[in-house]
């Protein structure tokens, strides 16, 4: 077993100095403006769903309380869908935790439900009430509520700009900044339902509405944010080599016109009942195409620095080329992984123990921490 040479070395310390993979992520930043415009919009957010809610929390708590346990358990299969997905250079829970709130709170009161409603009468003004029934939703929620979401990742780019700098970090802070909007906004329609009912059968209600969102969630606001945030960061470039401003601001712009074409499908099927039957379906397929596009290029620099820190450990002897390739790539590597060790089982703990590895590489800074000499031993001894 011969050691690592130097430039594999200096690969590594650069890729965790340019990813700051590893590095503790603080909210409270007295002297950061960007902690008191966050804290503003997340204060000022909670103080209007409150009164949002307030006066008729009494008589509606039977709607509000089933919007919070159905929505409430809706959220556990995404955060670990997400949590797979945060797979590379991975971001501390307490950063994505802050995301998610900024979604939450910040984005869906603070500033979209007042400026949604401004534009909204606005839209029925200029063109009338048919043309805002079948289009001002659609010109409205992707321009107000895009670009809510997308001022977390900035804020959280001045509260952490070590930590947030690839596309990557943009699409994941994105899902759950998109999250957020997406789970408070959907109980917030379980509580509008339940007012227009007059508070009649409003358990019944909740749970349809439930069904409702959850189903088009799949393709709502975690995808739109997702696309829209991995796009501003190709256009911030903040990774050297990264930046690309004619993708990012596609990218960008479909995140909008996905937004658009779903919240105006009924202008868009023209009252066809064969186009609005398919219709959905068609716009989910694009979305998700286009979803997966953005993952697999957004990936890409995440890739090549978890391969930095992992070369080193690759001369050494602790992991293979094989393993290294499916910890670094996508999902297609690991199951090639998995059909070349024979069993899908060992394939997830070595990759599992690699990814370990690499982590606690990053903690320590690439230095030979206790974490890293037990990481190592775990992978030397799975391998066999």
């Amino acid at each position: 077993m011969t050691g690592p040479t130097r430039a594999a070395e200096a690969a590594r310390l650069d890729a965790l100095e340019k990813s700051g993979w590893g590095l503790p992520f603080r909210l409270v930043q007295p002297r950061n403006l960007a902690f008191w415009v966050y804290a503003l919009g997340v204060g000022g957010g909670a103080l209007a769903m409150v009164r949002y809610f307030g006066p008729g929390a009494h008589f509606y708590r039977p709607a509000l309380t089933g919007g919070v346990v159905l929505f409430g358990l809706y959220l556990v299969p995404w955060l670990l869908l997400l949590r797979h997905h945060n797979r590379y250079t991975a971001q501390p829970g307490s950063l994505l935790a802050a995301a998610f709130a900024w979604g939450g709170l910040a984005a869906t009161f603070w500033i979209a439900l007042p400026a949604n409603t401004a534009l909204l009468e606005i839209w029925a003004k200029a063109g009338g009430t048919e043309f805002a029934q079948d289009w001002a939703a659609g010109l409205t929620a992707p321009i107000n509520e895009e670009f809510a979401k997308a001022l977390g990742l900035v804020l959280l780019i001045g509260l952490a700009p070590r930590l947030v700098r690839s596309a990557y970090d943009g699409f994941i802070i994105g899902a759950f900044v998109g999250l957020g909007f997406q789970v408070f906004e959907d109980v917030l329609y379980v509580y509008n339902g339940a007012t227009q009912t007059f508070g009649v059968g409003q358990l019944g209600a909740s749970v349809q509405i439930f069904l409702i969102r959850g189903v088009s969630g799949i393709v709502s606001h975690a995808l739109f944010s997702a696309i829209f945030c991995a796009g501003l960061m190709w256009v911030l470039g903040r990774t050297p080599g990264e930046r690309d401003v004619p993708r990012g601001v596609l990218t960008m712009l479909a995140a909008m016109v996905f937004h658009f074409a779903w919240d105006d499908m009924g202008g868009l099927s023209g009252g066809i009942g064969v186009l609005a039957a398919l219709l959905p379906f068609v716009i989910a397929v694009v979305e998700l195409v286009a979803l997966f596009s953005v993952l697999r290029h957004a990936a890409r620099q995440e890739q090549a620095w978890i391969r930095a820190v992992l070369e080193p450990e690759v001369e050494l002897g602790v992991l293979d080329r094989p393993l290294l390739d499916a910890v670094s790539g996508l999902r297609r590597d690991r199951r090639k992984y998995g059909k070349q060790v024979h069993s899908r089982r060992k394939a997830r703990h070595l990759l599992e123990a690699a990814a370990d590895l690499a982590r606690e590489l990053a903690r320590g800074r690439g230095q030979e921490t206790g974490g890293v000499l037990h990481a190592r031993a775990e992978l030397v001894r799975l391998r066999g």
